[in-house]
């Protein structure tokens, strides 16, 4: 049994033909994590060959548009599939407090073609178990897989003024991934990722968008994202081995563009191996890093079913 990180998105808000919406799957045997699921994710998922029945858990880092618009095809298709595959409702991990209303108002969407299916060969309307945590101070467990082997601690992030944002850190027989969500520089993801083997971590090049933004609204982008040298810094002083940068901004569209991403977080003084996301990349915890492709452990919470009604 080995432990893969794929990155089933590596694009922002901004739409592109190369970038899907923010995701990260975490698979070790058949426990599979999908964090987040931004823009075409199921798509990106089937490309990785990964069906939504086959999913152990979503796990939402926050609830921007970018990281939760494909919440409802995964939900409604997992859905459709149940008839075939039985695997019942997904289990959806977040923060409690704006998730659950979320969830439930993602279930309401497609009503008509609910009660359609119903009447023809669905046996009920869709569910998620809502496993919902109040939002931790410090990195706390919030999820466990059925079998036990794999383990999911999450912790407030620093995405103000989006509430509720969190990052996760899922722990297997194989290693320790950490996944960011949106946040900038902080402690709590330097505390999330002590003894981490893969950090995958949301990414901004502030030198390259500086001039660009200088005096507008988007300016404020630099409050709430990663600047690279920074996020190179802290990495370097947590000791982690690999970092992974997704959530790109601006979009590198050039060889040239990603190995600035390379030499910012190098500026920062992290000296261990770095890899600049693309939609896909895939990551053996434990391989050796020429076989990597480098980019051109409280109580857990209570179980709340959600349904359309």
């Amino acid at each position: 049994m080995t432990t893969t990180v794929t990155l089933t998105g590596t694009g922002v808000p901004f739409p592109s033909a190369e970038r899907a919406g923010p995701g990260v799957l975490v698979s070790h045997d058949d426990v599979h994590l999908q964090i987040d699921a931004g823009r075409s994710t199921l798509m990106r998922l089937t490309q990785a060959g990964i069906s939504p029945h086959q999913l152990s858990a979503l796990l939402l880092t926050h609830l921007h548009s970018d990281h939760v618009s494909d919440v409802a095809d995964l939900v409604h298709t997992r859905w459709v599939q149940d008839h075939m595959y039985g695997t019942g409702p997904l289990p959806v991990v977040a923060a409690d407090g704006h998730a659950p209303g979320f969830v439930q108002r993602v279930l309401a969407a497609n009503e008509y073609d609910v009660d359609v299916r119903v009447q023809h060969v669905q046996d009920a309307p869709p569910e998620v178990v809502g496993h919902w945590f109040d939002l931790p101070d410090t990195p706390t467990e919030v999820w466990r897989s059925p079998c036990g082997r794999v383990g999911v601690a999450a912790v407030r992030v620093r995405h103000e003024p989006v509430e509720q944002a969190v990052g996760y850190r899922i722990t297997t027989p194989d290693g320790v991934v950490v996944v960011s969500g949106d946040t900038r520089v902080c402690e709590e993801v330097a505390a999330l990722s002590v003894g981490a083997d893969v950090l995958v971590h949301e990414a901004c090049r502030s030198s390259a968008l500086a001039e660009f933004v200088k005096g507008t609204r988007f300016e404020t982008i630099f409050s709430y994202h990663s600047d690279t040298v920074a996020l190179g810094e802290m990495a370097q002083r947590v000791g982690v081995p690999h970092l992974v940068l997704t959530h790109l901004i601006p979009e590198p569209t050039s060889p040239d563009q990603v190995a600035e991403y390379e030499a910012e977080v190098r500026k920062g003084g992290f000296e261990g191996r770095v890899s600049v996301g693309h939609d896909l990349l895939p990551i053996t915890l434990g391989e050796a890093p020429d076989a990597v492709t480098h980019a051109a452990r409280s109580s857990r919470p209570a179980e709340r079913r959600l349904h359309q009604t």
